[in-house]
């Protein structure tokens, strides 16, 4: 991965509470995945896509294929270094990230317990 990567300065940073965890894995049980992994894993594209997809709906599901190379646990580990997301569940082929948008941004917020 390149250092054009987008990502969120350490200082914003966001960790959820065990409560305000269990309220996203509540929110995020009927998403679909918007994210697909195939045959190349976690490039570039794929973290530009899950960055996209995050600043736009805060929860996001990605989904592993059968094909890609890395398990669900190097994707989580890679996503929350490379965006600064939260990994809110990591569950079969699909693993749960979120990132808050930032206070200025006026659309509807996840109000988190």
């Amino acid at each position: 991965m390149n250092d054009e990567t987008p990502s969120q300065p350490e200082a914003t940073r966001y960790t959820a509470s065990g409560k305000q965890r269990r309220h996203l894995k509540s929110l995020g049980h009927h998403l679909e995945p918007v994210v697909l992994l195939g045959k190349h894993g976690l490039t570039d594209g794929v973290i530009k896509a899950v960055d996209e997809a995050v600043s736009q709906h805060e929860l996001v599901k990605v989904k592993r294929g059968q094909d890609c190379p890395q398990d669900r646990h190097v994707i989580a580990a890679e996503l929350d270094k490379a965006l600064g997301v939260e990994v809110v569940q990591k569950l079969g082929h699909t693993v749960l990230v979120y990132r808050p948008r930032p206070k200025d941004d006026d659309r509807e917020r996840i109000r988190l317990p």
